[in-house]
């Protein structure tokens, strides 16, 4: 990606300020130049960049809106992330707040489509947290989804910041291509 970037900006290089899984659609930051990148980086730390995903759950949370707050740990060796029970070496807090948005029933299982705020950015920590309370994200293998899917259902729907040098307020939002979560008629 940052290659396809400094073609069209005219600029090199380019530097990626977060990631997004490979199978995940959507908005991303990139930053022009170090100085900027060390900036908006902290603002990620800080959680001063707001984030909005949309996600496709197997089953559907017992509110229609509600927060979560998990201790994850990540394993490098596997590429895992896990949640555990107290704090040790290289845990981390992860929040993030949902709001179900619909809910329907596929080949005999309520599938639902969630509007996800992360409050912190961990590693797979969408993937996880939904997981461990056995709604895995539709075709994530990995965190123990049973249906099968093209990609892991999750996109990356709107991001706001403020500009790290003028502070100027600023919203970028995607709206996922055709078919990305129509399979499942959402």
């Amino acid at each position: 990606m940052p290659s396809l970037l400094k073609d069209k900006a005219g600029c090199d290089p380019i530097y990626p300020v977060h990631r997004l899984d490979r199978t995940t659609q959507g908005v991303m930051v990139y930053a022009l130049s170090e100085d900027a990148a060390r900036r908006l980086s902290a603002m990620i730390q800080q959680g001063k960049i707001e984030k909005t995903y949309l996600a496709v759950v197997e089953g559907v949370p017992e509110g229609s809106q509600g927060e979560y707050t998990d201790l994850l740990y990540f394993d490098r060796r596997k590429n895992k992330s896990y949640v555990v029970k107290r704090e040790r070496k290289g845990v981390k807090q992860a929040r993030l707040r949902y709001e179900v948005l619909q809910t329907i029933e596929h080949e005999g299982k309520q599938l639902s489509l969630l509007r996800i705020r992360l409050m912190t950015g961990r590693t797979h920590q969408i993937r996880v947290q939904f997981a461990s309370r056995k709604m895995p994200l539709v075709g994530d293998r990995r965190y123990g989804s049973h249906i099968p899917a093209d990609h892991i259902q999750l996109c990356s729907a709107k991001l706001s910041f403020s500009h790290p040098f003028t502070g100027e307020e600023l919203s970028f939002s995607y709206e996922p291509t055709e078919g990305y979560f129509n399979r499942f008629n959402l």
